[in-house]
């Protein structure tokens, strides 16, 4: 009888527990597909609302928003930072990483604790936007790629990582010869792909979604991203006549759905990317629990 009562009070527990963990995914979910299906939707049909099917599917949203040349420009911007940044991002935190696990640096551990300590603070807007200025980062690309190239979160958890190498290797390979350069290329970084691919994923989503040091410090076209457009078009007053926005679009369209087609624009490549990376999240965020 007792057994009877646990394995109903056990199947209780699970039931709700999935009914909830559904309900948290439906709630995770159905913003992205509400986008998706007001951007594929008739401009004019969608402005009287929309639940779980687009209304007179077409693609007039995206087909104006692809004649607009500026879309192009800002989407390599987009592209080429998080790429170039990606690349520095991780070159810079994973040599860093190593250098301060080596006994021999001098004020090792004081170095260390400047960098875990800009976790946890910060000198604020009005401080970076003067040191960027006083750098010439103002209208330059370099603006997107160098300040960021070292993180704290991303170094505590390399540095975690390289320190349960074992260290026979580097002895072993020390008495062959080899210094610390042949040491990082040949040894540590092949040994430390899984955490490098997690700090890779982590830099590109982290440049892909930047948008305030474009908002504050660039003011050239040439150099506008992607994220910045979709921000101008979401906080701006957009015109009655949304066909002064799309230089001559022949289709109506309505400002709402201007909005949602950017958006979705904006957030499918990091939509399609994420599933595949997510293994790498927790991979990271797992190792940066075990060892501070």
């Amino acid at each position: 009888m007792s057994n009877k009562r646990v394995n109903v009070s056990e199947t209780i527990f699970y039931c709700c527990n999935y009914a909830l963990f559904v309900f948290l995914t439906i709630a995770c979910i159905y913003p992205f597909y509400y986008i998706l299906i007001y951007s594929i939707s008739d401009p004019t049909k969608a402005a009287g609302g929309l639940f779980l099917l687009p209304k007179g599917i077409n693609f007039v949203n995206y087909e104006n928003l692809l004649n607009m040349k500026i879309i192009y420009s800002t989407f390599l911007i987009s592209l080429l930072r998080t790429i170039i940044g990606t690349l520095i991002t991780v070159a810079c935190c994973t040599f860093f990483s190593y250098i301060v696990t080596k006994q021999e640096l001098y004020f090792r551990k004081l170095i260390y604790r400047f960098v875990v300590i800009t976790l946890y603070f910060n000198a604020g807007l009005i401080p970076w936007y003067l040191t960027m200025k006083l750098l010439h980062l103002d209208n330059n690309f370099l603006l997107y790629v160098l300040p960021m190239a070292i993180n704290g979160f991303y170094i505590v958890l390399i540095k975690t990582f390289i320190e349960q190498l074992p260290a026979a290797l580097e002895e072993s390979a020390m008495m062959d010869g080899a210094g610390y350069l042949k040491i990082f290329r040949n040894i540590i970084v092949p040994l430390s792909m899984p955490i490098i691919a997690t700090i890779a994923v982590f830099a590109a989503v982290d440049q892909w979604n930047a948008w305030q040091d474009n908002y504050f410090l660039v003011t050239k076209e040439s150099l506008q991203t992607l994220q910045v457009m979709l921000y101008n078009y979401l906080n701006s007053a957009v015109s009655t006549n949304p066909m002064d926005v799309l230089d001559g679009a022949e289709n109506k369209v309505t400002p709402e759905s201007i909005k949602m087609t950017m958006t979705m624009i904006v957030t499918l490549p990091i939509l399609l990317v994420y599933p595949f990376m997510q293994r790498f999240f927790v991979k990271g965020i797992m190792l940066g629990a075990v060892k501070g």
